[in-house]
């Protein structure tokens, strides 16, 4: 008789991901992960795709999560409209890897909010093009037309096309900019984009905008709106489609309800460091830090911190799938999702993550072959955050999509397993005949 657990022998690559590895951070997890996971409402069956398909990508999360790389992952897929996959696996607190193993732990569940990161700038770019849609602004307006001062140091033909685009030629903050402190102070953050120097001129080369961009659009929301950014947001969007979350921040007094992050994975070194820096203005460890200060949870950074659960971000790719209306409330119109999801970037590199990227205006796109967003999805559209959150909606297969995760690996064998789950979405839910 074998003197291994039963469990070991059907997941040998579990129990070796469990070993300890020197310089590489891991979560514990059990063998007997089923005890861990949570299911919101879903009707795997309610759609044209058989319900041992959608289990199939249950499977896959389920194995990605089985890495170690992630405290908690949760996911909600929308086919045609009906939630077919809806759960949630592992513990929003507690069993990060410089947690003790008898920290006190709190487990995930369907309605646990995270902080999206990057995937925030999709959701910011909808409320720019709500305010055009509204001519409150235009997208060919220059930015110093709203703010004045900006137009220091050869900025003043910057327009908000150009941000969304990221090719404002402004990818990277200052430094200085990174004070927790200035969230409290938007004026004194605008005082610093405004003395930034762009490093190229308005249009010419593509470089993503990490932070800078969203800083740039909620001050120009301000200053044409009167409101600052997460207020237009709560009046557009959120209210009417009935949101519990997806706000820039969080008030204090649900701070403990948020996914905390945590750094997992293997130490990045040299040169992806020098990338990553480069990128997001600090490095790895500050950046994780960062991510779970209470002032960087209750204030506004329009680029990195709207909180959500995978539900309500999908929800929002679904409304913009069916042309801007969810549930029979209509909050855009259908050109100005059709304008927002439409290519202007064709997988040229960007000088900023290194990579062919498509882009949109606000948006990341699919491709014929490799995307973000797994293969073969040419009219995908969506966004992906720090560093395995990934959003998107696919017109071809009807689905939108949300996978949120509180791990912040990054050159990891984990990636392995998510590009697994990626693939058996696209494999499950195949494309529709038009």
């Amino acid at each position: 008789m074998s003197l291994l657990h039963p469990r070991i022998l059907e997941d040998p690559v579990h129990f070796l991901g469990q070993l300890p590895i020197p310089g590489v951070a891991r979560c514990r997890v059990p063998l007997d992960v089923e005890s861990l996971e949570s299911v919101g409402p879903e009707d795997p069956g309610g759609s044209d795709v058989p319900a041992a398909a959608v289990e199939g990508v249950w499977q896959s999360a389920r194995a990605l999560y089985r890495a170690g790389v992630h405290p908690a992952l949760q996911i909600c897929i929308r086919r045609r409209g009906t939630v077919v996959l809806h759960r949630a696996i592992g513990h929003a607190r507690g069993n990060g890897p410089d947690d003790v193993p008898d920290a006190p732990k709190e487990l995930v569940t369907p309605e646990t909010p995270f902080d999206i990161f990057s995937a925030s700038k999709a959701i910011t770019a909808m409320v720019i093009h709500k305010l055009d849609e509204e001519g409150v602004l235009h997208l060919e307006d220059r930015v110093a037309e709203f703010i004045p001062e900006f137009g220091r140091h050869g900025k003043e033909r910057i327009t908000i096309r150009h941000i969304l685009a990221h090719r404002a030629g402004i990818p990277n903050l200052p430094p200085d900019a990174f004070d927790l402190e200035l969230l409290a102070h938007p004026d004194r953050v605008v005082e610093i984009l405004c003395d930034a120097k762009p490093r190229t001129r308005p249009g010419r080369l593509l470089a993503y905008h990490a932070v800078s961009g969203g800083f740039v659009l909620g001050e120009v929301v301000r200053r044409a709106t009167g409101d600052d950014i997460r207020t237009a947001l709560e009046k557009r969007v959120c209210d009417p489609l009935g949101f519990r979350w997806m706000r820039y921040g969080v008030a204090p007094e649900d701070l403990h309800r948020v996914a905390r992050d945590a750094l997992t994975g293997p130490k990045v070194r040299p040169p992806m460091s020098w990338l990553l820096k480069n990128a997001l203005g600090v490095g790895l460890d500050q950046a994780v830090e960062l991510s779970n200060d209470p002032r960087f949870l209750t204030g506004i950074v329009p680029s990195a911190n709207v909180v959500t659960t995978a539900s309500e971000l999908c929800a929002f790719y679904q409304c913009l799938l069916d042309e801007g209306t969810l549930d029979g409330v209509r909050v855009f119109a259908p050109r100005t999702v059709r304008h927002a999801t439409a290519e202007v970037s064709y997988l040229e590199i960007d000088l900023t993550l290194g990579l062919p990227i498509r882009y949109g205006l606000g948006f990341m796109l699919g491709s014929e072959v490799v995307s973000l967003f797994g293969a073969d999805n040419p009219h995908a559209f969506g966004h992906v955050g720090f560093t395995n959150a990934f959003s998107w909606a696919d017109p071809d297969r009807q689905i939108s999509v949300a996978i949120l995760t509180n791990g912040k690996p990054v050159v990891s064998l984990h990636a392995i397993r998510l590009v697994q789950l990626l693939g058996e979405i696209g494999r499950a839910f195949p494309k529709i005949a038009s």
